[in-house]
């Protein structure tokens, strides 16, 4: 492996260590299948994924280590993701607890069935890697970035959003926890303020990119926004 595969795997381990402990120290157990196998699914196509931007897209591997609030330029920016990291928590948090104190009943069936829309909102990133070489962690342009509009580029103007959201939405119900859905309400609506700031920033500044919106109408779910 390259000093940035290394670094990248690195730090997917650091993630899967804090994940971790905050599911399992509130459950109080480590008998909670749900988050092991969460932890699987999560964690190996993460690890996948970044073995294959190694290979293949090193330059995006690096644009997608430097997330977070603090990687952030603008103040709205920080905000934004320091909301959704707080949302984040609080869903894996409170679905420990639920393991904990027996608050919902989900069935494993369902349960499962939520592990496999995570691989599927994964996949649909996995596409967004594969044509848009742009797509940064954080809300910035790259000197040489141009506009996407091939692959679920021509489908919805903001593909990647749409599978985070299906991994978000899968999170709770994968571990478990209807309690913890109830987290995908602010998340929600953090996601679509970030959506729409980083549209109107896009509109702004990448050229070509206000043409792109009026050929493709539909921001996030086709037929529908």
């Amino acid at each position: 492996m390259s000093r940035l595969d290394t670094r990248a795997i690195g730090e997917l381990f650091q993630l899967f260590a804090v994940v971790a402990l905050l599911l399992f120290l509130p459950a109080g157990t480590l008998d909670f299948w749900q988050a092991w196998a969460y932890l699987a699914v999560f964690f190996g196509t993460a690890i996948a994924v970044t073995r294959y931007l190694e290979l293949h897209d090193p330059d995006l591997l690096e644009r997608r280590r430097r997330g977070g609030p603090t990687a952030e330029t603008e103040p709205t920016q920080k905000l934004i993701m320091a909301l959704a990291t707080a949302g984040s928590v609080a869903m894996v948090v409170i679905a420990g607890l639920d393991r904990r104190f027996g608050w919902s009943s989900v069935p494993p069936a369902v349960s499962l069935a939520s592990d496999i829309a995570f691989l599927l909102g994964y996949a649909l990133i996995f596409l967004v890697f594969r044509v848009n070489s742009f797509a940064a962690a954080t809300i910035a342009l790259a000197p040489d970035q141009t506009v996407i509009s091939t692959g679920p580029y021509a489908i919805v103007r903001h593909p990647m959003y749409l599978g985070g959201l299906v991994i978000i939405g899968a999170t709770p119900v994968a571990l478990g926890s209807w309690w913890a859905a109830l987290c995908l309400v602010p998340l929600l609506a953090v996601f679509i303020w970030r959506l729409l700031d980083e549209e109107a920033f896009l509109r702004q500044n990448l050229q070509g990119y206000d043409g792109y919106c009026r050929s493709v109408r539909f921001r996030l779910v086709p037929y529908l926004w």
